[in-house]
């Protein structure tokens, strides 16, 4: 009896703190007083990152007056609060952005994001923005702004953030935790938000984006110089052979596999992320693949060694694979470029390639050494007794003596 009263009282105890934080909530939310006395029709709490959303939506020329409330931050923070017209995460974002400049003012102004590395620079959205301004009170930052929405809809992915500024330079906000979930979604016209972005979850994104990055550093950019250097130098070696052939094929097959694992998994993320672009990435990439498939057909239809045609084939599979290994490379940066913030990776890929980089030097000496030795011995076993002409001049004269 005593545990079911126990039981009883817990449940009793917590459905109340759930009431008062939910009520507490919602009071924050909608009895809040502006210092401008705007009255705004709807307002809605953000799931995360301390944030509020209050709006008036006149269907009549489809605008919206907002203000967006960001607590919890700082004098030298950064908030900002955007729709993505396009997409489902922060690259297309049409964004609102305020903090405090050197001056000490509040400077408030409009920055168009085209992907995931960005400096927040200002500039004009896709739709008409005719207000924006700011204000900084107690530990809130709030954003005033009119929109002009897109045409035809009322219903958008909302993203927003918050992040420091070092000067005039408003730095990368964190991208674990809550800002990576600050994304839903908000319809003006019937006064509903969602913690859904209505695709993929940031952390699913990321997720993938790393998966991504993982498996074409190691294929193309790590794998792919490897079977070169196994192909180049160990051949040199006769005791290598054909050993050699056979670390080259294989190291190159596995990169070839993973790397169009990697790609498919580009292929994939761009299909889910509407309006994200990195043309020169994707375009790389695309080039990369088409070269590394022609390199496994060309292995397929090699010459032997003494046809004819095989220098030719030489000439285009070493052409074609320094080509890749060298775009691959630059391809790698690329990506890490666009997974802004994974500055360890970065790091740790270029530890790999200056490693790599030091063995191939350090073996290109060696085995420059080994083929001048082998080439000096073969020619003094061909001429034992010296060569040139001289040699040859002495020795002719000792037999006509």
């Amino acid at each position: 009896m005593d545990s079911k009263l126990l039981t009883s009282n817990l449940v009793l105890f917590s459905s109340i703190l759930l009431t008062l934080f939910t009520f507490s909530y919602g009071q924050n939310c909608s009895t809040h007083q502006f210092t401008n006395n705007n009255i705004f029709s709807t307002c809605n709490p953000l799931p995360v990152l301390n944030s509020f959303l209050h709006w008036t939506y006149y269907p009549d020329n489809h605008t919206v007056d907002l203000a967006y409330r960001h607590g919890g931050v700082t004098e030298s923070s950064w908030v900002a609060w955007a729709l993505n017209p396009v997409g489902t995460g922060m690259a297309g974002c049409q964004s609102l952005i305020a903090f405090r400049n050197s001056s000490g003012q509040i400077h408030a102004y409009t920055s168009p994001i085209a992907g995931y590395s960005t400096d927040l620079s200002e500039g004009a959205l896709s739709f008409g923005v005719p207000r924006i301004s700011a204000e900084f009170v107690g530990s809130e930052m709030i954003i005033f702004a009119t929109l002009e929405l897109p045409t035809g809809r009322s219903s958008f992915t909302q993203v927003w953030q918050n992040g420091a500024v070092s000067g005039q330079v408003l730095q990368v906000h964190r991208t674990s935790g809550d800002n990576l979930r600050s994304v839903g979604t908000v319809d003006f016209a019937s006064g509903q938000t969602s913690a859904d972005g209505g695709g993929i979850s940031a952390s699913a994104r990321q997720r993938r984006r790393n998966i991504h990055g993982v498996l074409n550093a190691v294929s193309w950019g790590v794998l792919m110089p490897m079977g070169a250097i196994f192909a180049r130098y160990l051949k040199v070696f006769k005791s290598a052979n054909p050993a050699w052939f056979y670390l080259h094929a294989g190291c190159q097959t596995v990169a070839y596999a993973v790397g169009v694992a990697g790609w498919g998994t580009g292929l994939k993320l761009g299909s889910d992320s509407v309006g994200i672009r990195y043309d020169t990435h994707r375009n790389i990439g695309i080039t990369l693949f088409c070269l590394g498939t022609l390199q496994v057909f060309a292995l397929l239809l090699r010459p032997k060694p003494d046809h004819k045609f095989r220098l030719y084939w030489n000439i285009y599979h070493h052409v074609t694979g320094y080509t890749v290994i060298i775009l691959s490379i630059i391809n790698v940066f690329e990506g890490f470029d666009a997974l802004n913030g994974q500055k360890n990776w970065k790091k740790a890929y270029i530890g790999v390639i200056i490693f790599l980089g030091a063995i191939a030097v350090l073996l290109e000496a060696i085995t420059w050494f080994i083929v001048i030795k082998r080439k000096k011995t073969s020619v003094s076993d061909k001429y034992p007794h010296g060569n040139g002409t001289n040699g040859y001049a002495s020795r002719s004269h000792d037999q006509t003596a």
